[in-house]
């Protein structure tokens, strides 16, 4: 059976969204069908019909042949190779890396090729020591499929990668929005926090690919450019429409901040002039009359300097005020807003409203902001509010 099986590679182009060029390609184990049709022969990496010994010499007869086209090409873009993180694990001895041997033997440059790390069945100290001497010798790190699985993050803190390639599946659920976009939001804030640039791959449609824009994505990688395929490109062939989604996205978030500034400064006016009526006795039936439905305001309620709360949540639903005394006595100082708007009073910049990030809220399930503002010197006043998905 091992004789029949002949793989080789294709390669699917990586496009900058800065720059709108191929910067790299991804190489992809391909076979023919009995129709002599190709297919993908990913699926024989983790057959039970191969043994460790067979899946481990077609991986590196797929990987000699992609890194031998690779060093003919003249361009300056990466190859990226996968390497499983199970195949890692099965090394007897750390310093056996056929790839290093590979790149003498072809005379290729280590700066131009990243190691992908696939699946997360890997030792996390071995997967280290290995990371470490692929860095050592040149070599970049990138994390596969982040967001599948289980380990996710124990492999960011083990080997620090490079470059983080968010999962196909869950990218595609996320741009529809739901908490799959929230978790893909926070995935790439902490790709970028580390340090990591961040790849989408998958990517099919325009849609796609402006929400991993709004994500903060580097780098995408999908049908919507090109499958993968048997030759290289020209680095500017995807420009032109790099360029043109560059500028519907940049249009599109222009029309959503403006539409946002403008919600937020109607509920900020509203919000100093809850200020001034508080200063006095208030009657909640005359707020009903303001124009609250058009601020999203939810509630608002009032603080002492500690941040326990002294006043019932005065909760504003279908243009009618109800108060909650349930929260009387808890303490917000905890929260960043809460202690943000004390630490920049302490440097004399007064009378500024704090906003917080957005969250979703206990009681209602609504997506909010709280603002923060101080009433007196003795009280703040905090107010929730209702923000979009975007």
């Amino acid at each position: 059976m091992e004789e029949k099986l002949h793989l080789f590679p294709y390669f699917q182009p990586i496009i900058s969204v800065a720059s709108g060029r191929i910067v790299g390609y991804e190489a992809q184990a391909r076979q023919l069908d009995i129709n002599n049709r190709v297919i993908s022969a990913g699926h024989l990496f983790s057959s039970p019909k191969l043994d460790a010994r067979q899946r481990t010499e077609l991986d590196r007869q797929v990987r000699w042949q992609a890194l031998q086209k690779f060093s003919e090409l003249k361009d300056s873009c990466y190859l990226a190779i996968n390497i499983s993180a199970a195949w890692i694990d099965n090394l007897r001895q750390l310093n056996a890396l056929p790839t290093l041997r590979m790149l003498d033997e072809l005379n290729i440059d280590r700066q131009r090729v990243i190691v992908e790390i696939t699946d997360d069945h890997a030792n996390p100290g071995k997967l280290r020591e290995i990371v470490k001497r692929y860095r050592k010798q040149g070599l970049r790190v990138a994390l596969d499929d982040f967001g599948s699985g289980s380990s996710q993050l124990e492999r960011v803190m083990a080997i620090h990668p490079d470059i983080i390639k968010i999962d196909m599946q869950l990218f595609k659920k996320a741009s529809k929005g739901g908490i799959a976009g929230d978790i893909v939001h926070m995935l790439t804030r902490l790709g970028k926090r580390t340090g990591c640039q961040i790849i989408c791959e998958g990517v099919e449609s325009d849609a796609e690919f402006l929400f991993g824009l709004s994500c903060g994505a580097q780098f995408m990688q999908g049908y919507l450019f090109s499958a993968a395929e048997a030759e290289f490109k020209a680095p500017t062939l995807y420009e032109q429409h790099i360029s043109s989604l560059r500028n519907k996205f940049f249009k599109n978030t222009v029309s959503k901040v403006q539409k946002n500034i403008c919600a937020i400064n109607i509920t900020k006016a509203l919000i100093y002039r809850l200020k001034d009526v508080l200063q006095t006795d208030f009657n909640l039936n005359e707020l009903a009359k303001w124009n609250f439905s058009q601020s999203n305001i939810v509630r608002f309620y009032l603080c002492d300097n500690a941040g326990r709360q002294i006043s019932p949540n005065f909760n504003f639903n279908e243009n009618q005020w109800f108060t909650d005394p349930r929260k009387i006595g808890f303490n917000w100082s905890w929260r960043p807003y809460f202690f943000q708007l004390v630490a920049l009073e302490s440097l004399g910049d007064c009378g500024r409203i704090v906003t917080s990030e957005r969250y979703h809220d206990f009681d209602t399930g609504l997506l909010c902001k709280t603002f923060a503002l101080r009433l007196d010197a003795e009280r703040i006043l905090l107010t929730d509010i209702i923000v979009g998905d975007n």
